[in-house]
């Protein structure tokens, strides 16, 4: 017991030590935050600093400013002229050729091309569904008994999509 007493006197010890060389440090240097006081004599005069150069501040160029907002002003009407001025035009035709000459005043009329319409099959829409679905589960670590019935359906759909789709 009569070491902890004595343990804690040397600490203690120590740190009155430490606050006294940080306090004689500190009036050394002085705050960083206050005004230093001058502690020169009465008479003495302090040497005079030369005054500060003249920061210089520019102006933005209010020329420039205005060329560049001229400028995004006139390709905005630019892109806006174009762009109205393409919906009147027509699709180009694609030159049909011809085997022989054709007599003047007759004219040739090529035959409309057929419309390709898109049909997906019911099994393709519900296997992607089911992708979604096992995408879901994987993504969210569910893999228990939900998965595994997402899997085996999605495979089935898969299959049946890849008979109805072929040709």
């Amino acid at each position: 017991m009569a070491t902890d007493r004595d343990e804690q006197h040397r600490q203690q010890q120590e740190l009155d030590e430490i606050r006294r060389s940080f306090a004689e440090m500190g009036a050394r240097m002085g705050s960083l935050f206050e005004p230093a006081e001058a502690e020169a004599p009465q008479g003495a005069t302090t040497p005079a600093l030369p005054p500060a150069p003249a920061v210089e501040r520019r102006r933005p160029r209010w020329q420039l400013v205005g060329v560049a907002l001229l400028l995004v002003l006139l390709g905005t009407l630019f892109g806006w002229v174009l762009a109205q001025g393409g919906d009147d035009d027509a699709p180009p035709q694609a030159a049909t050729p011809t085997t022989g000459v054709a007599p003047a005043g007759a004219t040739t009329t090529s035959a409309p091309r057929p419309r390709t319409v898109v049909s997906v099959p019911e099994q393709c829409v519900e296997a992607a569904e089911l992708a979604d679905e096992v995408i879901s589960r994987l993504n969210r670590n569910v893999r228990d008994e939900r998965l595994f019935l997402a899997l085996r359906d999605y495979t089935i759909a898969s299959q049946a999509c890849r008979r109805e789709a072929s040709p």
